[in-house]
């Protein structure tokens, strides 16, 4: 009697660990399409994305560069509170195509973006600059001075 059925791989062939091997690849590869959008900025359901950014530190000053493709000047916004630092806009685009009086093609998006983040020191927001060029929001944060930790005595 053949106790091995035909197409199936004989036990000489079998290599520990090759069936978890096989589950795990299929496990890793569910979860990566299924948290996609999240690792691209995007939430299910939602239209916001996450700014990518660059932060450099100086002695004075935290530079901050975000991508806000598409944002006007006027839609974006920065607030600033002790260490937290949090950016958001907005990008509306409109089409629409007529023909006379009648409209044969619209189309409108909004695109959000938001992003909050804590620096490791407390920002000067008196001082603090931004300014927008090309779809980067470009922020200079003064680090807020006096705000060293100092040597208790102990009495």
């Amino acid at each position: 009697m053949n106790l091995i059925r035909r197409g199936a791989t004989p036990l000489s062939t079998y290599r520990p660990g090759a069936m978890e091997d096989q589950f795990g690849r299929m496990v890793e590869n569910m979860f990566q399409d299924f948290f996609a959008p999240l690792a691209q900025g995007r939430w299910a359901g939602d239209d916001v994305g996450m700014p990518r950014l660059d932060v450099s530190e100086t002695e004075k000053t935290f530079e901050v560069k975000a991508e806000l493709p598409g944002v006007k000047k006027d839609d974006v916004h920065v607030s600033i509170d002790g260490q937290r630092v949090t950016i958001e806009g907005e990008c509306q685009q409109a089409n629409e195509q007529r023909e006379g009086e009648q409209v044969v093609y619209s189309e409108r998006s909004t695109r959000k973006y938001q992003r909050s983040f804590t620096l490791p020191a407390e920002v000067d927001d008196a001082s603090a600059q931004a300014r927008l060029e090309d779809g980067v929001l470009m922020l200079s944060l003064p680090k807020k001075q006096g705000g060293t930790a100092r040597q208790l005595t102990i009495q």
